[in-house]
């Protein structure tokens, strides 16, 4: 499996079967130094959002024309998305999976809201923000949190799941902060592989993954502090 992190929450999955992006925030991305936007979108046939704030649904309208990618996420999220021209929707909802070629997403909780505001200043609700597991047919399960903070339910997760690599906001403010991402990973799970995010992008959140790199000492789990636009192997 090849990963590379565009930039906050944002991810480029490629298996033999699939091409992946998980919450492309590409445009307007401050932490998206170096993307290149077409070669980001290039052979993409899946879009998975985690929730339907900006900075997580990004670039879904336009890439979804572009690519012809299947968009996955909350039913209230992809309706919503559906009405404003992406043709290609699957709903779920936290819980639930759905199939692909080669692979599975399910659903699972996150600690978070979900919603987009319009210029009139309303805050529209697009269900609740999740964190998704993808089960591959010969790749290692991944678990991309979302965005979110701590909750004990996570044990839950990993004994359903038993995710090896896993993808954690680390940014603070609007989620859990490094030390705490730390003790999430360490209590919780058992990841090969474990890749912080949501950091080094926005001013107001924390600028490097220091915190949790130090917190996460002694682990058993790999820290692969990506940079952007990176490509890595797992």
């Amino acid at each position: 499996m090849n990963i590379t992190w565009l930039g906050h929450s944002a991810f480029r999955i490629e298996t033999a079967k699939s091409t992946i992006l998980i919450d492309p925030f590409l445009k307007g991305n401050p932490g998206a130094t170096g993307v290149d936007f077409k070669a980001a979108a290039k052979g993409v046939n899946h879009i998975i959002l985690t929730h339907g704030h900006g900075d997580h649904v990004g670039d879904t309208i336009e890439l979804s024309k572009e690519t012809g990618a299947l968009v996955t996420g909350n039913a209230d999220l992809v309706t919503w998305l559906g009405s404003r021209g992406v043709a290609g929707v699957d709903p779920t909802n936290t819980g639930g999976t759905v199939s692909y070629d080669g692979f599975t997403v399910t659903y699972v909780n996150a600690l978070h809201s979900s919603a987009h505001m319009t210029i009139d200043g309303v805050s529209h609700s697009l269900g609740n923000a999740n964190g998704v597991v993808l089960h591959f047919d010969d790749e290692p399960t991944l678990y991309h949190m979302g965005d979110t903070d701590i909750f004990s339910d996570m044990a839950l997760i990993n004994e359903l799941h038993q995710p090896e690599i896993g993808i954690v906001p680390i940014g603070d403010r609007f989620t859990m902060g490094g030390a705490v991402a730390a003790l999430a990973t360490r209590r919780y799970f058992k990841f090969t592989n474990v890749v912080p995010c949501h950091y080094g992008s926005f001013p107001i959140i924390d600028q490097t993954a220091d915190k949790f790199v130090t917190a996460m000492e002694g682990g058993e789990s790999k820290v692969v502090v990506a940079r952007t636009n990176e490509h890595f192997t797992v």
